[in-house]
């Protein structure tokens, strides 16, 4: 199958958390770095996830916001140290291509903010994305 989803993070299942509907799952990144996704307990039975499981981190590039400096006080769960690969800019929007231990993430974010950022090749960053905003594909 192919997808649009430019941000696909292979990884290991290292612990599910059962609520009464939702699950949180931990998953170890091949790269070294941990995510976590807010999935249904029906996904996680029907991709019959466990600790040890093989699968996908699947996140939205619009989903990837970028910081630059200290990220502190936020609920973001989701936080990726990486680099600036690329930046590619249109009259609104821009993509930019982060390089993360293992991986590389996409980001489609305004060009104002990459402006008021100073984001260029080689510009330190954090990605974040929200528990909320991954799937899972198991593998």
């Amino acid at each position: 199958m192919n997808l649009s989803i430019r941000n696909q993070l292979p990884g290991t299942v290292t612990a599910v958390t059962p609520g009464e509907v939702m699950a949180t799952v931990r998953v170890h990144l091949d790269g070294g770095q941990d995510v976590t996704a807010a999935i249904t307990l029906d996904a996680v039975k029907d991709l019959g996830l466990a600790a040890g499981s093989a699968v996908r981190t699947l996140v939205k590039a619009t989903e990837v916001s970028l910081a630059i400096g200290p990220v502190e006080g936020l609920s973001i769960r989701n936080r990726l140290a990486g680099t600036v690969r690329e930046v590619s800019t249109g009259a609104a929007m821009a993509s930019v291509r982060v390089a993360v231990d293992g991986a590389e993430l996409t980001a489609a974010i305004t060009k104002d903010a990459v402006t008021d950022l100073g984001l260029t090749e080689g510009s330190a960053v954090t990605a974040l994305f929200k528990s909320t905003e991954v799937s899972l594909a198991a593998v």
